[in-house]
């Protein structure tokens, strides 16, 4: 299935190797990963300055430099006294234009955590991460560490956003509280997104609340997930990864509807 959330940026002016002072540059946090003290000091511990390679530079209107890419080389060079580094500057570029990218800089290179990734997202303005951020707060909820208004689950409800639209995703929590309450173990990605597939497929036959009942009644989260895991790993004969345990938990929520419906009504598994 195709993306339906691409990146792009507007044509601009670039440079290529251009050497810039160390003291010269900055960072936007709102653009940016979360600076790894240990991983700079590591480079510059066992950094080679000739093989530095080039940094990503964004210069703005009012001639300020900020590092799109290379914030941990920018950091060891600064630990090592090492005073030019060699940029790609990127010019007309405004804070979100940066944050976006810093995304494609990094989507095949080292790349930054879910969170880093989620929260400049939402200062790129990209619609998937600002999408998504809206049926969370419609549900009183934030991206996080999980706890029980947090969700920790970023690349798999960022999924269900990008393959089923956000209303799905807002229905995903809705159906997962009013099953379990409002809990740490209610949002497990597996559990999203097993919900989230039954409802991308099949939502428009679905009764909410009906669903809600259903999967609340059979057991609580926490044994959901004990059960996911152990069906979809078979004692370590099958494959275990999040998509298998995502798709196990669809085909129990399958199961669990169609209990004690007529054969006409029930739904069958995508």
């Amino acid at each position: 299935m195709p993306k339906r959330y691409p990146y792009g940026l507007p044509e601009h002016e670039v440079e290529h190797g251009v050497p810039i002072p160390v003291e010269e540059l900055k960072i936007d946090e709102k653009a940016q990963r979360t600076l790894n003290e240990q991983r700079a000091a590591g480079i510059a511990k066992n950094m080679v300055p000739e093989a530095l390679g080039t940094i990503v530079v964004s210069q703005r209107e009012d001639g300020d430099r900020y590092i799109v890419d290379g914030m941990h080389r920018w950091h060891a060079c600064k630990l090592r006294d090492i005073p030019i580094l060699i940029a790609e500057v990127h010019h007309g570029l405004d804070q979100q234009e940066e944050a976006v990218l810093f995304l494609i800089k990094n989507r095949e290179s080292s790349k930054p955590t879910p969170l880093d990734e989620y929260k400049i997202g939402l200062t790129a303005g990209l619609p998937l991460f600002v999408d998504t951020e809206t049926a969370l707060r419609k549900r009183n909820l934030a991206m996080g560490s999980t706890g029980t208004n947090t969700v920790g689950a970023v690349a798999g409800v960022l999924r269900i956003t990008d393959l089923y639209g956000p209303e799905t995703l807002e229905r995903t929590l809705k159906v997962a509280e009013d099953a379990w309450g409002r809990t740490k173990e209610t949002w497990d990605g597996m559990l999203l997104g097993g919900i989230g597939m039954f409802l991308g497929r099949h939502g428009d036959d679905i009764n909410d609340k009906a669903l809600a009942e259903k999967i609340g009644k059979k057991d609580p989260a926490f044994r959901w997930r004990a059960n996911i895991v152990a069906l979809a790993s078979a004692g370590g004969t099958r494959h275990s990864g999040t998509g298998s345990r995502v798709s196990t938990c669809y085909q129990l929520i399958v199961t669990t509807w169609n209990a004690g419906r007529r054969a006409e009504n029930r739904i069958s598994a995508a």
